[in-house]
C-alpha cells in the first residue's frame, strides 16, 4: 500500500464540499437573499452609517456589526454578515498570517455590498487558502502555527482541519437561510 498523501487528503476534504455540496448552493444567491433577515436586529452587513450594533467594522462602504465581548445569547446573523465572517476572519486573516497574502482584519476588510462581489470575495479567498495548503507539503503541516493563532503549539494540520470545519460549519448554514428565505418568501431558484 502507497503512503498516505496528507496534504492531498486535507484539501479534498474541503475541495470536494466544495466542488460537489456548496458551490452549487451558492450559485444565483440574490442581493435580497443576501440581506435578508428572518429576524428583527439581526446582525449583517450594512451602508456605512446605518447599522445600530454596539460596534461596526470595515473600510468601505459597507460595515459589518459586531460587538466585544460578544453578547449572550449571540445575535442571529444574515448570509451576508455569515459570508463576511467567512471571508474575513476564516479565510483572508489566515491567508495573511501563513501564506503572504495582503494583511485582512474585520476593521480593515471592504465588505460585499452585493452577493456577487461576496461569492467573488469567498472564491478569491478560499483559492488561495487552498493553494497554501497546497504549498505546506507534508513537513509544512507539521510545522507549529505559531504566534499569530490562538493556539501557538498547534500544527498546520490542526489548523487546516479547524478552517475546513470552520468553512462547512458556516457555509451550511447559508444554505440552511438560502432554504429558509425560499420556503418563506415563495420564490424559486
Amino acid at each position: 500500500m502507497n503512503e498516505l498523501d496528507w496534504n492531498q487528503t486535507l484539501r479534498e476534504q474541503l475541495e470536494f464540499h466544495w466542488n460537489h455540496h456548496l458551490r452549487v448552493r451558492l450559485d444565483g444567491l440574490t442581493d435580497d437573499e443576501y440581506f435578508w433577515s428572518p429576524v428583527p436586529d439581526a446582525w449583517s452587513v450594512r451602508p456605512r452609517g446605518t447599522s445600530t450594533a454596539p460596534m461596526q467594522g470595515g473600510a468601505g462602504d459597507f460595515t459589518v456589526d459586531y460587538a466585544f465581548p460578544e453578547p449572550v445569547p449571540s445575535p442571529f446573523t444574515t448570509i451576508a454578515w455569515r459570508l463576511g465572517h467567512v471571508i474575513v476572519g476564516v479565510l483572508a486573516a489566515r491567508n495573511a498570517a501563513h501564506f503572504g497574502a495582503p494583511a485582512a482584519s474585520y476593521e480593515t476588510w471592504e465588505y460585499a455590498g452585493t452577493a456577487a462581489t461576496a461569492l467573488d470575495q469567498l472564491e478569491t479567498q478560499l483559492d488561495r487558502w487552498l493553494a497554501g495548503v497546497r504549498g505546506l507539503g507534508e513537513a509544512g503541516l507539521r510545522a507549529r502555527v505559531g504566534p499569530k493563532e490562538p493556539y501557538p503549539e498547534a500544527s498546520m494540520a490542526d489548523l487546516v482541519l479547524h478552517i475546513h470545519r470552520e468553512l462547512i460549519h458556516h457555509l451550511s448554514e447559508v444554505c440552511l437561510l438560502r432554504d429558509l428565505y425560499l420556503h418563506t418568501n415563495g420564490a424559486t431558484r
